[in-house]
């Protein structure tokens, strides 16, 4: 005959088992999930990075294809999601780099430089000017 104590710690045994191995399977699946969210949050970085460079490159646009005279003040942000960004102009090409990612787009000729935050654009006798 078994005594009772031997039931109790079966039962104690079968319980650490069972839970253990529930834990290890909300490991894995919240592991999952936090790797989905991280790539979510990446391709919006860069779809925002994307959209800015797109901005600016259509400021140009719009400078080069106006007549002399104009002007105007645009602001690219600060920051995106709270990581820093550099924007730079070299051979008639606007660049967008980033934690993890760079792009480069064409633009119109313009003479100047393109910084992050405040900007002001204008055509003077038929050249564009950043800042």
């Amino acid at each position: 005959m078994r005594k009772i104590g031997d039931r109790l710690g079966q039962g104690a045994i079968e319980f650490v088992i069972i839970f253990g191995a529930l834990l290890v399977f909300f490991i894995i699946f919240f592991t999952a999930i936090q790797s989905n969210i991280t790539d979510k949050n990446a391709e919006k970085e860069r779809i925002i990075a994307q959209n800015v460079a797109l901005d600016v490159q259509e400021e140009i646009s719009i400078a080069a294809d106006a007549s002399d005279g104009y002007i105007r003040n645009f602001t690219t942000p600060l920051n995106i999601f709270g990581k820093s960004y550099t924007l730079n102009i070299t051979d008639g090409r606007l660049g967008i780099k980033m934690d993890g990612f760079s792009a480069t787009y064409k633009i119109a000729e313009v003479t100047g430089e393109i910084y992050v935050g405040e900007n002001t654009i204008k055509k003077e006798n038929g050249e564009v000017k950043l800042n």
